[in-house]
């Protein structure tokens, strides 16, 4: 057997005060040259989302990283005897993941959405069936963009 030499790091030479204000000026001069994010990860449909939209971008980190927490507090759930406990770690679980996937393809998935998952997703008509008539089928709670109105 060969023992294995630890690698020692080689120490930086101690800068001056004169260098030292140099380098900042150099790393200030850098940082304000530098474009602000431009949010690649991101589905382009969802970047340029205003601050107060309900599913910004921002929210919808926030919300997974509380959801995550909530997910580890759970952790015992998941080998559970009982069937609620279970079905509630894969249901927090599911939910983080449509969250996951909302921030990379633009679509929400879930059919509720929220800090706390208390907002029901309504439904949007993206193309029209028609009856024999000729006339347009219509459900109740669903987003018309024709007549621009949820159909009651």
């Amino acid at each position: 057997m060969v023992d294995q030499v630890k690698k020692t790091r080689k120490r930086r030479k101690p800068m001056s005060e004169s260098q030292r204000l140099a380098a900042a000026q150099r790393l200030e001069k850098a940082r304000a040259a530098k474009k602000p994010a431009a949010n690649i990860s991101l589905h382009e449909s969802i970047r340029d989302l205003p601050e107060d939209h309900e599913l910004h971008p921002d929210k919808v980190k926030m919300w997974i990283k509380d959801w995550k927490q909530r997910l580890v507090a759970m952790k015992h759930y998941q080998r559970s005897k009982e069937a609620k406990e279970v079905s509630k770690y894969y249901e927090t679980d599911g939910y983080i993941k449509n969250m996951q996937r909302y921030l990379d393809s633009g679509v929400w998935t879930d059919m509720y959405w929220g800090e706390n998952r208390d907002q029901k997703m309504g439904y949007v008509c993206v193309a029209l069936a028609y009856d024999k008539d000729g006339n347009p089928k219509r459900n109740r709670g669903v987003f018309y963009p024709d007549i621009n109105v949820v159909w009651e």
